[in-house]
């Protein structure tokens, strides 16, 4: 059976492309560095790094390896984290992450919950967009995070389960000079439009609906990812906001701003999900925090 500090030692390298790099990365010398990986291509048969002049390049047997020890050290961490967590009979802290929208309608109830069941347990919340949060989690900064998940494409390592979503409209304040009822998005375009940061197909989407010449992009007068400044800007300006039915709820909008009617504008939802990574076992507290988004999910509708 092959050492975990022998992967360590794996990953070290293929992480560095350089031997003494790796070998002060992993409290080693570089010869006991080089007999480590030595050892190992010795057990597997076969190289698995290329030697070049100053650089070292993982074979595709050694890229197999790679990926295989990261999971395996992965899940190692996590059987001594909960070995720690039940040998002291605690719960541990938490830390996890929302992106915008949940942050808005979800956060707040499932804050509440968990603090009045678990008034022991420290918490961390990151609030970002899904690409920074997928950063943190996949440098285990945070247990799981709570996003808008249809940008979320094309990764292996990590799970999505579905939430909820919610119904995304343009909405502006009561008093707009734009009529409820509009035949054209155009004529939303000229106020400017605030929205969280869109993806690749939401301005493709969107630049099909404007009609907008081939080679013209998408002009997005303000994009910011906190819930409330969007509201603010709608509730302040004549600004127009990309936002959801249950955000405009959960604030207390609801007669403050107004829903616009599009003609042949299609009902859109954003779908949100609960992600994690596929290889990682979840801490106690982590499970007892994405039960706690489940039900305010299911409430909140």
């Amino acid at each position: 059976m092959i050492p975990l500090t022998q992967y360590h030692h794996l990953l070290a390298l293929a992480e560095e492309r350089h031997f003494a790099r790796a070998a002060k990365r992993v409290h080693l010398s570089q010869p006991a560095l080089s007999r480590s990986i030595q050892s190992l291509e010795q057990r597997a048969g076969m190289p698995l790094f290329e030697r070049q002049r100053g650089e070292v390049r993982p074979t595709p047997a050694g890229q197999f390896l790679i990926e295989k020890a990261s999971r395996l050290l992965l899940d190692a961490r996590a059987v001594e984290r909960e070995l720690a967590l039940f040998r002291d009979g605690q719960l541990g802290d938490i830390a996890f992450g929302l992106g915008s929208f949940p942050a808005v309608t979800l956060l707040r109830d499932a804050l509440t919950k968990l603090r009045a069941d678990f008034p022991q347990v420290c918490m961390r919340v990151e609030i970002n967009n899904w690409q920074r949060l997928l950063e943190q989690l996949r440098q285990e900064n945070i247990e799981f995070f709570v996003a808008v998940t249809s940008g979320i494409v094309n990764q292996n390592d990590v799970h999505i389960e579905p939430l909820m979503r919610q119904r995304v409209n343009l909405y502006v304040r009561t008093h707009h000079p734009l009529k409820k009822t509009l035949t054209s998005l155009a004529d939303v375009w000229r106020y400017g439009v605030a929205a969280t940061k869109m993806t690749t197909s939401v301005t493709a989407f969107m630049e099909r609906f404007l009609q907008l010449p081939r080679g013209a992009q998408l002009k997005v007068a303000v994009q910011c990812d906190d819930i409330d400044t969007l509201h603010s800007l709608a509730l302040n300006t004549d600004t127009v906001i990309v936002t959801t039915s249950q955000a405009v709820q959960h604030l207390g909008h609801r007669s403050l701003l107004r829903e616009l009617d599009i003609q042949n504008f299609p009902e859109t939802y954003t779908h949100i999900g609960i992600v994690t990574l596929e290889q990682r076992t979840l801490a106690p507290m982590a499970r007892h925090a994405i039960e706690a988004m489940r039900r305010c999910a299911d409430l909140s509708g």
